[in-house]
């Protein structure tokens, strides 16, 4: 039987800033606009607002509560995620929960970060305390130098090559051509690719996200409300979170996804067949090839076939990160783990313009909180129109 602990809530409005590579904003200032887009969206105003659910890593020493305060919002739920890249799935499902219960009416779900590469490597060098004591210190070579490690052990045991990575660069590349908000406007070849600038071997430029300045934004209303408004709905028919998997196996090209993704389906009534679109959280190509196995829609071990068989372009049989995701939109630090949810609800209510694909249900996923060599948090969600 579908699950009802999160369907009850409804999405109903989506805002996104402008992505930017630089800007003098506040990070407030960030999170303001995006919030006000969703709610126009929406159909909905400020002074309606009573929680929100916010991830951002340079927040500090102010804190959702205090936006909050800057946004004269009287709060009776605030949820702040730590959970980096995951925490904005988490931080709907919370919210869902809240307003299912009837301590909440109108949440705004809302991720933001102003970053350039270098900031964007301070934060991380002291991410948290096994970064910051026992890696940094050594030239580790940030999250670039962890990943190129999964990158060719996925390699060296599976069989992949770099063309299979590449092909879903490519293919992301080709789906932010036609993201007005995507920062990468130019067409990414084959070519390109494989002879892009060494960063870590084997990773070459464009299987690194860029960092950059931007705000990602969804409202969340009860159901009684939805009703009084116009406009598409979007609701969580299932979703799950898993921190720490595989326990004390920091390579093993395993992550909670496996731990989450059958819990999930069954509690939604559906199965990997039916999700029409996947949103992954695409910091690197490789954790792309995790997901899509972890969240079961190709065989472990084995993406990379997958990958040469299928066209994931917007255009393709299984379009994944029809805007472009991180690697070709940008990665506004926590907003990464919010991107794709606000493309996935873009999608299901049909305002996707020239990428608009044929869809009613599909996933969207997270992941976060880079530790000693692997992130340690994942989230994933599957969202579906409510006709």
């Amino acid at each position: 039987m579908p699950d009802h602990s999160c369907a009850s809530a409804r999405i109903v409005g989506v805002g996104q800033t402008p992505y930017e590579k630089r800007s003098d904003k506040a990070i407030q200032r960030l999170i303001f606009e995006a919030a006000d887009a969703a709610l126009t969206s929406a159909g909905l105003a400020m002074r309606q607002v009573d929680g929100i659910a916010l991830t951002c890593f340079i927040l500090p020493p102010d804190n959702v509560t205090t936006v909050a305060e800057h946004f004269g919002i009287e709060a009776r739920f605030l949820f702040q995620g730590v959970y980096g890249g995951a925490s904005s799935i988490i931080g709907m499902m919370h919210a869902a929960r809240a307003i299912r219960d009837g301590d909440a009416e109108v949440v705004l779900c809302v991720a933001a970060d102003s970053f350039d590469v270098a900031s964007h490597n301070q934060t991380l060098d002291n991410f948290n305390g096994s970064v910051r004591d026992y890696m940094s210190p050594f030239g580790f070579g940030g999250a670039n130098g962890m990943f190129a490690l999964h990158t060719r052990l996925y390699m060296e045991r599976n069989g992949a090559r770099r063309e299979d990575f590449g092909k879903l660069a490519i293919s992301q590349r080709e789906n932010a051509l036609q993201n007005p908000n995507a920062l990468f406007k130019v067409p990414l070849t084959l070519d390109d690719y494989l002879n892009a600038r060494q960063i870590a071997d084997p990773l070459r430029l464009y299987d690194c996200v860029l960092p950059c300045v931007g705000a990602d934004c969804v409202v969340m209303v009860s159901e009684k409300l939805a009703r009084t408004l116009p406009g598409p709905k979007v609701r969580i028919a299932a979703g799950g979170e898993y921190h720490n998997f595989p326990a004390e196996d920091v390579y093993s090209l395993s992550a909670g996804w496996e731990g989450l993704s059958g819990r999930m389906y069954e509690r939604a009534g559906l199965g990997p067949k039916d999700m029409h679109f996947a949103q992954l959280y695409d910091d690197y190509p490789v954790m792309e090839f995790i997901q899509l196995e972890g969240l079961q829609i190709s065989p472990k071990g084995r993406t990379h076939e997958w990958i040469r068989a299928h066209d994931v372009t917007y255009r393709g049989d299984f379009p994944i990160n029809t805007g472009g995701g991180q690697l070709s939109a940008g990665q506004a630090g926590a907003a990464g783990g919010m991107i794709g949810v606000v493309e996935a609800v873009t999608q299901l209510r049909g305002e996707a313009g020239a990428r608009q694909v044929d869809c009613r249900r599909g996933l969207v996923s997270g992941y976060g909180m880079v530790a000693y060599g692997r992130g340690l948090s994942t989230s994933a969600a599957i969202l579906e129109r409510v006709d």
